[in-house]
């Protein structure tokens, strides 16, 4: 059971915000403001994402790409974060799991997650 106020703080903190749905294996894109200075851009972050937990506004995500030199970088982003400009689900993924950590040892081929096809008249 939650107190009122605090899920009444949750739902301002939330907002309007409309996030799409994707779960762990879904390649996705984000949007992330980036403030240098007196200047703000936005930079795109494109990986899968290999978990999600929390609810409310405390749910974050994990999403891990392969970077240059072949080295793995994973970000976590809260779901409702003010610097996420955009989320777009690049592809969706076939996993019977819901936290991917065993990708961080897998390469190459090993690493492919199969790829649910999505009818064009469906989405």
């Amino acid at each position: 059971m939650r107190n009122r106020y605090i899920e009444a703080f949750e739902k301002a903190q939330i907002g309007e915000r409309v996030r799409p749905l994707f779960s762990a294996g879904d390649t996705i894109r984000m949007g992330i403001r980036i403030k240098e200075g007196e200047k703000t851009r936005i930079q795109t972050f494109e990986g899968v994402c290999i978990s999600k937990r929390g609810a409310g506004a405390n749910k974050t995500f994990t999403v891990r790409k392969i970077g240059a030199n072949n080295i793995g970088v994973e970000r976590i982003f809260p779901l409702y974060a003010e610097a996420l400009e955009t989320i777009d689900v690049v592809r969706r993924g076939r996993v019977r799991r819901a936290k991917l950590y065993y990708q961080r040892n897998l390469r190459g081929k090993a690493a492919r997650i199969k790829e649910i096809r999505v009818p064009k008249a469906a989405e």
